[in-house]
């Protein structure tokens, strides 16, 4: 039974949307009698001299404000999106999308998902860009050649055709890579439009020569240049060239010279890593993902067969231990794992560490000290393992801004994390402890803290207080207010 709260975070953004709504009523109302509400760059008066009235009006140009003015008042008028990524439903991005779009029909507008992989659901509007093949095809050649992003042509021409179709006002791109799309025909395609783009980064790709991370080996050839990757062999793997160089320089000629383009980034890491990069020259705004509170939620411990905490407690004989908790999918250095391995050689007899999203070979090698649990796509059961955990334990060593922490917390459990990337964002003093990366000893000492003060600090109340925050349904009114209406 999930937590009731005196602070309802949705209840407050709604009364928030409401009073936006009537502000923006009355500033309608008041720019029906003062046309000066749009400043333009050229004199009005001065431009139609000497021309007939039946001649087409000249291309009026608008200052950047006047531009944000007249959206912000004619919004309710542009309300068709095109939304696109990778896959739509399924991964943390893929469920992004499809809880925009659920959000946004709810508030009035149509929308479309295109995407690259898979399916999507059978209530949506959808389009699938290209085939398998195209996807097989464009990622054996990206192998070959370091050139992700630039195969998928006909895939991307037969995309643009459906642009041209649909007629959307809006198009919010998120992942643009996964080997589906071709960005050089997509975006000088959208250079010539006047369709306004929203982009949710979720990495670096963007602006890299390759990858998609860097922390982990701690390299800055992105903010001036790429060259020479160290990272071929990661995602976009490639075996054959290395082309960092050339890929840098066709991204910084593609994705800038944008005039309407507002960038999301799901933390204040990964925005001060684009105001460092190509990229900087666009506004760019902070909105953090979401999760679903109505299946992260503290479960109980019940003394039945039915429970799955105490069916859990019981098979990995777990009782009277303090079980420390891990999840990645999946498991492999940079996520932590040789961290962990670490880590169970300090840790008292008390404590015992359960890592969840092992593969085979990972949980064959694991010492006794750990116990492994393969991958598992039940949400139901990650809910009963976070609320089995006393202590959610997160040594990631480069990302975004894991869910996993926020998930961890909406069950009731406290969370300690690397300050690797945007990870250390989503807890405060109240629900987590942020150690310095690589220091495993501070983890240790983390650990003897937030156990030591068990029923005091780092309450079940605490952390599911603080989860709350991150609804949902709260960041998804928050895409809506502050990025689609608010801009």
């Amino acid at each position: 039974m999930r937590r009731k709260h005196i602070t309802d975070p949705l209840a407050e953004a709604r009364r928030l949307e409401q009073e936006r709504l009537e502000r923006e009523r009355q500033e309608m109302i008041m720019a029906q009698n003062d046309i000066s509400v749009i400043s333009l760059d050229n004199n009005i008066e001065n431009s139609y001299i000497g021309q007939d009235l039946s001649e087409p009006e000249p291309d009026l140009l608008y200052t950047k404000e006047a531009k944000r003015v007249v959206r912000s008042l004619n919004h309710l008028e542009n309300r068709r999106v095109m939304l696109v990524n990778t896959v739509v439903g399924t991964g943390s991005v893929g469920r992004l999308v499809e809880g925009l779009y659920n959000t946004l029909t709810a508030n009035g507008y149509e929308c479309m998902v295109a995407y690259g992989r898979d399916s999507h659901p059978e209530y949506m509007n959808g389009y699938r860009i290209g085939q398998d093949l195209d996807v097989y095809i464009h990622g054996g050649l990206s192998r070959i050649t370091d050139r992700h992003g630039f195969y998928s042509k006909r895939a991307t021409v037969g995309f643009i055709n459906v642009i041209e179709e649909f007629k959307p006002d809006i198009i919010h791109l998120h992942n643009v890579h996964g080997y589906y799309l071709n960005i050089r025909v997509l975006f000088e395609y959208l250079k010539k439009t006047d369709i306004r783009i929203i982009w949710t980064l979720h990495d670096c790709w963007t602006f890299t020569g390759h990858c998609s991370h860097f922390e982990y080996i701690g390299c800055m050839k992105w903010t001036t240049g790429c060259y020479s990757c160290e990272q071929l062999a990661e995602y976009p793997k490639s075996v054959g060239k290395d082309n960092s160089q050339r890929n840098y320089a066709d991204k910084k000629e593609l994705f800038t010279g944008f005039e309407d383009i507002t960038l999301v980034t799901p933390s204040q890491w990964l925005k001060s890593r684009v105001e460092q990069s190509f990229m900087g020259e666009y506004h760019t705004v902070v909105v953090p993902t979401g999760i679903d509170t109505s299946v992260f939620h503290p479960i109980a411990e019940e003394r039945t067969d039915d429970n799955l905490v105490f069916r859990l407690r019981n098979s990995l004989n777990l009782r009277n231990k303090n079980v420390l908790l891990g999840v990645a999918n999946p498991w492999r250095e940079r996520k932590g794992l040789m961290q962990f391995v670490n880590l169970s050689k300090l840790i008292s007899e008390r404590c015992v560490i359960v890592l969840v999203g092992l593969n085979d070979e990972q949980l064959s090698s694991l010492p006794e000290s750990i116990i492994g649990i393969g991958h598992t796509d039940s949400t139901e059961e990650l809910a009963a393992l976070y609320s089995m955990a006393d202590i959610y334990v997160n040594l990631t060593l480069e990302d975004t801004f894991p869910t996993t922490n926020i998930e961890a917390l909406a069950c009731g459990t406290p969370v300690i994390t690397y300050r690797s990337g945007g990870s250390a964002e989503s807890i405060d003093d109240s629900c987590g402890i942020s150690v310095e990366r690589n220091s495993v000893q501070g983890v240790v000492a983390a650990i003897d803290t937030i156990i030591s003060q068990k029923g005091i600090a780092y309450t079940k109340e605490d952390c599911v207080r603080h989860a709350m925050l991150y609804d949902k349904d709260v960041r998804f009114e928050e895409y809506i207010r502050e990025v689609y209406e608010g801009m």
